[in-house]
């Protein structure tokens, strides 16, 4: 049996295709209306480092009607500067969106960047405030791989109200969000870490597990819970025995696709749902900037008259 044709693969193909279905739509009604939808992406000194993942953002914003703009800035600017730019950039109202490329040089912080970005343009849902939203059920700009993650599980048709959740791994754009989503939608989460004491005990009890910890097939069979949904977000390059590299996850899927009853291939699970999680976070910011200005423009004609 193919891949394609198993149903216990979550392959997240055709969920994407049916994201960027609905983005272009959305976009092309803005458009029409006078706000083309328009993503900026930043990158910062080698350029060829994430070529590959600029080109595969440009293909899919192509197909969700979305314009895609790239800017490069060399690799000795300073924090400073770039954070100048990207105020530029916040106040341009020809810019939906900002997204940074990384890695970026080590004399410039990443974290600070993604504070530059004023929230309605924070459309990688990595700004404090769009992190902070999510606490309070605002998850319309959450972390892109996150909101990808979250839509595969839906996917099973399993009912989340209550569900059994194990997320492996804590990083603040993969781990914490899922969880923080997952308890938005009522499940019952737990989330293991380094410092855990049995990361197996807790993953067998799993009705769905998420795993995102960089480590290649550090989940086997004997910690899944038999029937899961198990959602692999590690991407890891392996050489075999044949001296050939490949991309393996975090789960061992030979093994634990025979207990599971969903697992996600890598690649092909999460990935190409996080691109268009981006495109739809750039229509939910086009849609909230057109709020905010269309409140601002009445309150000033209000002003006016009076």
């Amino acid at each position: 049996m193919s891949l394609s044709d198993d149903t216990r693969y979550l392959r997240g193909g055709p969920v994407a295709k049916r994201i960027i279905a609905e983005v272009r739509a959305q976009a092309e009604a803005a458009a029409a209306d006078g706000f083309q939808p328009r993503l900026v992406s930043i990158t910062v000194g080698d350029v060829a480092a994430v070529g590959v993942y600029v080109r595969n953002q440009r293909a899919k914003a192509e197909l969700a009607g979305i314009d895609f703009e790239e800017r490069n800035f060399p690799a000795d600017l300073t924090a400073a500067e770039l954070e100048a730019a990207i105020h530029g950039m916040n106040a341009d109202p020809r810019v939906t969106g900002i997204i940074i490329q990384r890695p970026v040089p080590p004399h410039i912080p990443i974290k600070a960047l993604q504070g530059a970005i004023h929230p309605l343009k924070d459309v990688e849902g990595m700004h404090p405030a769009s992190i902070g939203n999510i606490v309070y059920n605002d998850l319309d700009l959450a972390p892109c791989t996150a909101a990808a993650s979250v839509e595969l599980l839906k996917e099973t048709g399993l009912d989340l109200k209550g569900l059994e959740v194990v997320i492996v791994g804590h990083s603040e754009i993969v781990g914490k969000p899922i969880a923080f989503l997952l308890m938005s939608e009522g499940a019952t989460v737990t989330v293991c870490h380094h410092m855990t004491r049995s990361v197996a005990a807790h993953a067998r009890r799993a009705d769905a597990l998420f795993v995102a910890v960089g480590k290649p097939r550090l989940i086997k069979a004997d910690m899944v819970k038999p029937g899961a949904a198990v959602i692999d977000i590690g991407i890891n390059a392996e050489t075999g025995p044949d001296g050939q590299s490949r991309i393996v996850g975090d789960v061992d899927t030979e093994s634990v696709k025979d207990v599971a009853s969903w697992i996600t291939p890598v690649p092909g699970g999460v990935g190409p749902i996080t691109v268009a999680i981006l495109m739809r976070n750039t229509m939910v910011a086009l849609n909230r900037q057109r709020a905010r200005y269309q409140s601002t423009y009445a309150t000033g004609n209000k002003l006016a008259a009076e």
